[in-house]
């Protein structure tokens, strides 16, 4: 094998590594993650809650992501969304706007934006 196809197999290896360390796994999302989701519009009908998010596999590359807030000490079920996974940004679009999380580890941080581009809830929460 000559010198320089050498280095050029070389340097192809060395790119594909760094782009599969950048790039996120589905299953890094899957799980449980629990934090705060603060309010940002002020005033409105809006409450600062502690929220509680059960992400699963829905198939065919879609997750779905069950939301809680928990009130006195209780879980209470806020619905389901259907989200997609790039390897960094867990993205759940609905009618009334997106809610979009970039992954780090067992951080996530997030927010609400809705259609009208108004940043309506800013999220930290942390997977268990």
């Amino acid at each position: 094998m000559g010198k320089r196809m050498l280095m050029s197999f070389a340097t192809a290896a060395t790119v594909c590594a760094i782009a599969f360390a950048q790039s996120g796994n589905v299953k890094d999302v899957i799980g449980t993650w629990e934090g705060e989701s603060i309010c940002t519009v002020h005033p409105s009908a809006c409450h600062d809650e502690h929220v509680i998010y059960e992400i699963s596999d829905a198939g065919k590359a879609k997750l779905k992501m069950s939301a809680d807030k928990v009130v006195n000490g209780e879980r209470q079920n806020m619905g389901d969304l259907a989200c997609t996974y790039d390897g960094k940004t867990l993205s759940c679009p609905f009618a009334k706007g997106v809610w979009a999380f970039e992954v780090n580890g067992t951080k996530m941080a997030g927010t609400l934006k809705l259609t009208d581009g108004t940043l309506f809830r800013k999220v930290d929460v942390t997977k268990k």
